[in-house]
């Protein structure tokens, strides 16, 4: 099988997952995952996502930083650092998952409002609503047609850098 034909595979599971329900999707993602050598990062990001989303956090973490411990890259890897992120929040460390965040915020790829929204809810659980208001005002400014002068002075009243926004 190769990579492409591997995570066209991956892909359908995931395609599919409501309908397979958490037990079904583990079950054919840890398979493919054993395609794969064992020093392979796909597998190990795969596996934790699929324990991810059944609700098996403390599976999910160790398998996200297995994947980035072996060597994850590119657009998956900001990925992992997003989902491990989440997690963590979920765990209640989120100090822990803004330094991910931050990490994959450094690192070049197309998910940046996404980093930019899971650190809004980092920040709040750190108790920095105005700061994270800020930042997803940011954010949310270039993809409007008007009122980015009016969001920019807002940001600043919040804190925030006005000239981001």
């Amino acid at each position: 099988m190769t990579a492409a034909d591997w995570q066209d595979a991956v892909d359908a599971v995931w395609a599919d997952a409501e309908a397979l329900g958490d037990a079904e999707v583990i079950r054919r993602i840890d398979a493919l995952a054993a395609e794969l050598p064992a020093d392979d990062p796909r597998g190990a990001f795969e596996t934790a996502g699929a324990r991810d989303a059944a609700g098996l956090e403390d599976e999910a973490v160790a398998g996200y930083r297995r994947a980035l411990e072996l060597g994850l890259s590119g657009r998956a890897r900001v990925e992992a650092l997003i989902q491990l992120a989440s997690t963590l929040r979920n765990l209640g460390r989120p100090g822990e998952a803004l330094r991910l965040l931050d990490e994959a915020a450094a690192e070049p790829q197309d998910l940046g409002d996404a980093v930019v929204a899971f650190r809004a809810l980092a920040l709040v659980d750190l108790g920095q609503e105005r700061r994270a208001a800020a930042e997803l005002i940011t954010a949310l400014a270039p993809h409007l047609p008007q009122y980015r002068r009016s969001l920019a002075a807002y940001v600043a009243g919040l804190g925030g850098d006005a000239s981001s926004a």
